[in-house]
């Protein structure tokens, strides 16, 4: 750690520093391991290195969706406003289970959980599609992942852990949009995840949010 500096970032964000991610390649085929540390470096993902991920789109019975703000104390993209949860698998054997992409769903919801406080019975995961993105938050830290895009349709009780997250909020669309276009003018930031996941995916859904299993890719990894 002497080459990097990770002051903003609070006691439970570091020991999340040393958590193992499932290092996978471009058609996310898991070819190792590495820290969260590691996986989150420029440098290291400049030569190639590549995780798995997820993001949550969880939409209530209103049919708007909750949007996070990230916690000043995140590693990467403190503060910005992005999806419902975000996340990585870990490299264990529970979460790296692929059939159905069962591994990815509990992964999703142990960080629901840690998150939110979202009871893991609560919700029912749909796992959607995938896409693989690459995004700097600053001259040291970023992101490559290949992300596991879930949604989740369900009334929740939310708690949310103030060192995950700062604020939250359900939006319908047209809130979104101008969420996104507030982004776009430097009025607010918004995570790079967020605009490709919304404008990509979420806005065809939002009509069909009750037929939205038609839209379901399985096969297909979106690249960003």
């Amino acid at each position: 750690m002497a080459d990097v500096t990770v002051d903003w970032i609070d006691k439970h964000q570091l020991e999340r520093l040393d958590e193992m991610m499932i290092v996978v390649d471009e058609n996310d085929k898991v070819i190792g391991a590495d820290t969260k540390r590691n996986c989150h470096q420029n440098k290291n993902i400049e030569k190639g290195l590549l995780h798995r991920a997820f993001s949550v789109a969880l939409f209530n019975s209103e049919k708007k969706v909750l949007i996070q703000r990230r916690a000043d104390t995140k590693l990467t993209f403190p503060g910005y406003f992005s999806d419902s949860c975000s996340s990585h698998p870990l490299s264990n054997p529970e979460e790296m289970e692929e059939k159905d992409a069962l591994g990815v769903k509990r992964a999703a919801l142990r960080r629901l959980q840690a998150e939110l406080g979202i009871a893991q019975e609560q919700v029912d995961i749909v796992f959607m599609t995938r896409y693989h993105y690459k995004a700097k938050s600053d001259a040291v830290w970023g992101e490559h992942e290949v992300c596991y895009l879930l949604l989740i349709k369900k009334d929740v009780k939310i708690c949310a852990d103030p060192s995950e997250v700062s604020s939250f909020s359900y939006l319908t669309r047209e809130e979104l949009e101008e969420l996104l276009e507030r982004g776009a003018r430097g009025e607010v930031q918004v995570t790079p995840w967020l605009r490709f996941v919304v404008e990509q995916f979420l806005y065809a859904w939002w009509p069909y949010l009750d037929e939205a299993t038609k839209f379901i890719e399985l096969d297909k990894i979106y690249r960003v």
